[in-house]
């Protein structure tokens, strides 16, 4: 299972006001601290901590902070186009992309970004309608995605095709028609992409937070996600993730196996 990082994202009120002030010690912890706990990149996410106009410099900046202090893969995660690039020409290792949605001319931009930088990609199963309410949307946008990715020649295993999770306090139902999607879009091609969620968007206003983010974790898991936007110091979380790939037989079982599972990180 790879996961992504969250806690680096400017949203959160620690890592805005460190962004604010240019507080080098608050991120570089935070960095330790995911990678320590299991990460495999580190999400970076300047978030509503400056304005519009500083974001780009912003964004130069966590990603030389993080970077003075490990060599860990970033994923560069921004809505706009210009931040996006300053974070990519930044970064010294082959990144991640943090994202594209499905529409042809945003993909096919995103797809040569990728290209350029030897970078990953997410890749949102939604278009200028929105996120479908149904299934059968998503299943058509992640297929198109894949298409895409396979006529410009971006490799899958650089691809993550994410189902993107709704809170379950504004759409109930719709968990259910992530899983299934998830379901279908197994084999889509082969090799397969790799399908990832930003599992935290899930809990979003609700109390539960950490319980509804370690349950929908592991039903997605059995379904074919194997990456995930969230938060590794969340022990529980962790500890449920790794518990569920030794019952899918992708670790193998000792006593320990918590533990071994963290040392071979």
């Amino acid at each position: 299972m790879i996961i992504v990082g969250e806690r680096l994202n400017g949203q959160f009120s620690d890592v805005g006001k460190a962004i604010q002030t240019k507080d080098k010690k608050v991120i570089q912890d935070l960095a330790f601290e995911q990678l320590e706990s299991g990460a495999d990149y580190l999400d970076v996410n300047v978030g509503t901590a400056v304005a519009a106009a500083e974001k780009a410099e912003a964004m130069v900046w966590l990603v030389e902070t993080i970077q003075e202090a490990t060599d860990a893969p970033l994923a560069i995660d921004t809505p706009i186009d210009a931040v996006m690039r300053a974070g990519l020409s930044a970064v010294k290792n082959p990144p991640m992309i943090n994202s594209t949605n499905a529409d042809p001319e945003q993909l096919a931009a995103y797809i040569d970004l990728a290209l350029q930088y030897d970078a990953d990609l997410i890749a949102l199963t939604m278009d200028k309608g929105g996120v479908p309410n149904d299934v059968a949307k998503r299943i058509e946008l992640g297929a198109n995605i894949v298409v895409a990715a396979m006529e410009a020649g971006l490799p899958f295993e650089k691809l993550y095709i994410d189902l993107v999770a709704i809170p379950v306090g504004a759409a109930q139902p719709q968990a259910g028609i992530v899983l299934e999607a998830l379901r279908q879009m197994q084999g889509v091609a082969d090799p397969s992409p790799h399908f990832i969620l930003g599992l935290s968007n899930i809990s979003q206003s609700t109390v539960e937070r950490s319980l509804l983010n370690r349950i929908f974790l592991v039903m997605c898991m059995t379904c074919g996600l194997d990456a995930a936007i969230a938060d590794p110091m969340d022990t529980e979380l962790m500890d449920a993730m790794i518990t569920t790939e030794l019952l899918l037989n992708r670790q193998i079982y000792s006593h320990s196996f918590l533990a071994a599972y963290r040392s071979s990180k």
